[in-house]
């Protein structure tokens, strides 16, 4: 067997977000992987939990941290205890993310707009800050923060949305070039429309308007979401690179 297959292997990766959708299907590929998986979440315990028992019965080591990402204290508690467990952190993907309610920049208020920068770009942030230094100290790692299209062309949920993703891809390259010298790596992937809880809350029209912009006719799964992911995390030539996983969505 070459290097590759086992890259991951005895790993430890967190993956903030991860108790459902999108963030659940990255821990669960990195567990298959052979990565020992920080599952965070935020509100529901028992679908973290959920996760981690899935992890458990593919034979992976896995468990659950409570941490809203946006509040820093939260955030390296929750590091602290991970390293207590696991020892270290050689994987981060910053996917935990919420979307806004109110889509008019003229209507918004100012509690939610703080609300989803805090949670999609400041968390993100917080988590960087907090597992760099161990990161240094391991001279490797990978950082993979996932993004949206609407950081790249605004999409259709809301300029806070549109912002907060953005501002995560000018971190990402900015971070990219800090972190290099230390052997660490930092990506972004940016998809499209991903067939998940939150895009099954949205109204049908909004759905369906959503759609008529991505050329292959379908939305995304979140499979293909994490498999870029391990792409990414297995490929150490490519880093301050934003990846798009949007069905052709430019093609329009």
């Amino acid at each position: 067997m070459g290097g590759r297959e086992l890259f991951i292997k005895g790993k430890v990766a967190l993956v903030t977000g991860a108790s459902r959708g999108i963030g659940k299907t990255i821990a669960l590929e990195l567990a298959k992987k052979g990565a020992k998986v920080a599952v965070n979440y935020n509100t529901n315990r028992e679908l973290a939990e959920n996760v981690v028992s899935e992890i458990k019965k593919l034979g992976g080591e896995a468990k659950a941290y409570k941490a809203d990402v946006s509040d820093y204290p939260q955030v390296k508690q929750m590091i602290k205890a991970i390293l207590e467990d696991f020892g270290t952190i050689h994987i981060l993907v910053n996917n935990a993310g919420v979307i806004a309610k109110t889509f008019s920049v003229i209507e918004i208020t100012d509690e939610e707009w703080d609300t989803i920068i805090n949670t999609n770009l400041k968390g993100a942030f917080n988590c960087i800050k907090a597992v760099a230094p161990v990161m240094i100290k391991n001279k490797w790692g990978k950082i993979i923060n996932i993004s949206s299209v609407a950081g790249k062309m605004g999409g259709t949920v809301g300029p806070a949305y549109a912002a907060s993703k953005a501002g995560l891809i000018g971190l990402t390259f900015s971070v990219a070039q800090e972190l290099l010298p230390h052997n660490i790596t930092v990506n972004a992937i940016a998809p499209g429309p991903i067939e998940t809880e939150m895009i099954a809350k949205l109204p049908e029209e909004r759905k369906k308007k959503i759609l008529s912009r991505v050329p292959m006719g379908r939305f995304g799964t979140p499979e293909e979401v994490a498999k870029t992911v391990i792409f990414l995390i297995e490929n150490d030539y490519i880093t301050g690179e934003v990846i798009d996983v949007n069905g052709g969505y430019y093609m329009d």
